[in-house]
Order: structure tokens, then sequence, then C-alpha cells
């Protein structure tokens, strides 16, 4: 075997440059043909090709998932760990409780997309985007409507903390999280037994069990941490990106209504176009070379897919809207073992979404302001749209 390229470690780019947190997708774009592997002391080594990003993600042998000491379940395991731990995660996220909850979810769309002003350029992610992804996830979770509040507040500092990477920062939103978690957690033990107890997925938690013992408590928080900040953060992008992309492309947005079949492979495509997850991270367990650039054991590596779904090799333009496409190349919701055990609530949510919108109104557009996120996050921090 030949021996690996040694190329220089130094930093290829600034991944919080201005220019860059301007305008992430064209900032990918240019440095997935420039430097396809690039080193950073930010996020290490970074993946941009496709065939890359896709490689790494379905070797957890070379690229483990345990990246942080904090227990994470199960996106933070490898095998054999994350096995039973996966396995837990899907029982939530069968057809049956899809559609036992489809009921609710819709409810929610209409009544959000009913109470958008109309006539003139609306503000559409606090009081549509953001306010559907908490009330979906409290009503999966069973959580009270008093906690809307709380955690709407802690997202936008959590988003705060992952921008900066602060230690402190980090640790002090983890915790106030946990608080809610465990309240939560706390309130199902009091009442089980009880006829009235709830029967939600919360309680329903309280009952799983990994290798013949129950969840830890640190288990139970973990794995319910990482349902709620992928649902607030992510769906709420989604949902931006969403508005964002029908408003842009009246086109699209005609062909929905006219075909309403044709919405959930468009919803597929337009989050390709505009991924909402920009990033994962993953840690090298042994020296690897990825296009040449010799990654060493113990290093820091992050898969993009923001870069990776847009990539020309695969995509052809990747701008492009397309119904055509092999939904196998879709890297929406990852791949390999650790693709998002929380997919089929989120192909739910956005499609009811999409339907709700298009059902609720008469058209969408023009965008008059809006003001893309920076990394960690994706989409938009504001949206003005106009509805009629």
């Amino acid at each position: 075997m030949a021996p690996m390229t040694e190329v220089r470690t130094g930093s290829d780019w600034d991944p919080r440059a201005p220019e860059v947190l301007a305008d992430q997708l064209t900032a990918y774009d240019a440095m997935r043909g420039r430097c396809p592997v690039a080193h950073s002391d930010y996020l290490g080594w970074t993946l941009f090709r496709h065939d890359d990003v896709v490689a790494a993600a379905r070797d957890h042998d070379t690229f483990s998932n345990v990246v942080s000491p904090r227990v994470s379940v199960p996106n933070g395991m490898d095998p054999p760990e994350h096995t039973e731990h996966r396995r837990i995660n899907e029982r939530y996220f069968t057809p049956e409780r899809m559609s036992a909850l489809e009921p609710a979810v819709r409810d929610i769309a209409a009544r959000l997309v009913a109470d958008l002003p109309r006539g003139g350029p609306t503000e559409v992610m606090d009081p549509l985007a953001r306010a559907f992804a908490l009330r979906v996830q409290s009503a999966f979770m069973g959580w009270p409507a008093a906690l809307e509040g709380p955690l709407r507040d802690w997202t936008l500092r959590n988003h705060r903390a992952s921008l900066s990477r602060d230690p402190e920062a980090l640790a002090a939103v983890a915790l106030e999280f946990d608080g809610y978690i465990r309240g939560e957690i706390a309130a199902r033990r009091r009442t089980a037994g009880l006829v009235s107890a709830p029967g939600d997925v919360t309680a329903e938690l309280l009952t799983e069990r990994v290798d013949g013992r129950p969840l830890t408590d640190e288990e139970l928080v973990s794995l319910i941490r990482n349902w709620t900040v992928g649902e607030l953060s992510t769906i709420a992008a989604c949902v931006g990106i969403l508005v964002h992309a029908l408003a842009e492309r009246p086109e699209v947005q005609q062909l929905l209504r006219t075909d309403p079949a044709a919405i959930p492979s468009a919803v597929d495509e337009l989050l390709r176009i505009h991924p909402p997850l920009v990033a994962n991270r993953r840690r090298a367990t042994r020296d690897v070379e990825v296009a040449g650039r010799r990654i060493p054991a113990g290093a820091p590596v992050t898969l993009l897919w923001a870069s990776a779904n847009r990539d020309e090799t695969v995509m052809g333009d990747p701008d492009e809207f397309r119904l055509d496409r092999d939904p196998a190349d879709n890297l929406l919701y990852g791949t390999g073992i650790h693709a998002c055990p929380g997919a089929p609530l989120a192909r739910l949510e956005l499609q009811v979404m999409v339907e709700a919108l298009l059902a609720g109104t008469e058209h969408l557009g023009p965008v008059t302001d809006a003001v893309r996120a920076a990394y960690p996050a994706s989409g938009y921090t504001a949206l003005m749209v106009g509805v009629r």
C-alpha cells in the first residue's frame, strides 16, 4: 500500500470568517471545489464532498461518534452500546405512532397558519416556524403548555453558546435544559401507578430497559435532550427554509398547489438545496487518508452535510429543483447506522406544514427581508414574507 500523503495541517480556512457566516452555502460550495478536505482550529478536519461524507458516515469504526465526555444517547455512541439504545429510539417513531400523532400535528399547523397576518410582509420565524417545532415536540412528549416559554428562550441561549463554543456557556445551557427534563421525569414518577397518571412518551421512556436494566437518569435526559434540540432547532430551520423557498420559487409553489401529491418529494428536494442541518462531528480512531489529506488518530472530523448535499458531481446544478433525483443520494437525514432516528416524525411535520400553508393561503411571497442564520445553525433567524 502506498504511504499516506503528508500535507501541512495548518488552517486552510476560517469557518467563522464574516464572509462564511454571511452566506454559508456559497462559502461551502467554493471550499468543496478548492479544498474538499480542509483543516481549521475551530472544526478540525472538514469533509465537503458527497462521496467522502458518505464514506465517513458509514465507517463508524474509523470515524467514531463518541466525541464528547457527556453521555449522548444514541448519536454519541458506537456499537455495541449504540445498538440497544438506537433500538429504543426507533420504537417511538413507528408508522403507527406517527399516524396517532398526525391529527395533533395537523391541528397545530392549521392554527398557526390561520393566525398569520394577511395582506403585507409577515415575520414567520417566531409565530410559525419556532412555535410549530415547540408545540409539536410538546405534543409528542406530553409536556405542559407552561414549558413552552422557557424552552423557546432556552433554544436561543443554546444557539449562542454553541456558536461561541464557550465551555462555561455550553455547560450552563446543558444544565438548564437538564433541569427542565428532570422536572418532567420527576413529575411522571410521582404519579406512576395512579389512574390519572399521564400515558405519554415521557412516562413510557421510564419503563425502557437496555441490556436488562432500566435506563439511568443520565441516559434518559440525554435521549430526550437529543430529541428536543433536534426538534426545536432543526425543524424550525426547515420550516423557515421551506417558506422562503416557496415564496422565492413561485413555479414550485404553484406546482404543489396543483399537485399536493408531490409535496413529500418536494420537501426533501428543497431541503437538499438549502440543508437545515449543517454538520455533525466525528473523531478519527486511526490515521486515515481522505482525498490526499492525512487525518491523524484522535483528530476531530466534521461531516459537512450542507456541502455534501450540494455536490455538483452527484447533483449537477445544486440549486436546480428536480423531483426525479435518486432519493438515496439525498443526505437530508444522514446515512449509515447514525442516520436520524426521528426522520419519520420530521417528514410528517414538514409535509403537514407545507400542506397547511398551501391550503390556508392564496399566495406566499415575496420575501421582503431574510436574515441568514450563522453556523452551527442554518436557515434564517428572521424572515419577512408576504402572506395573502
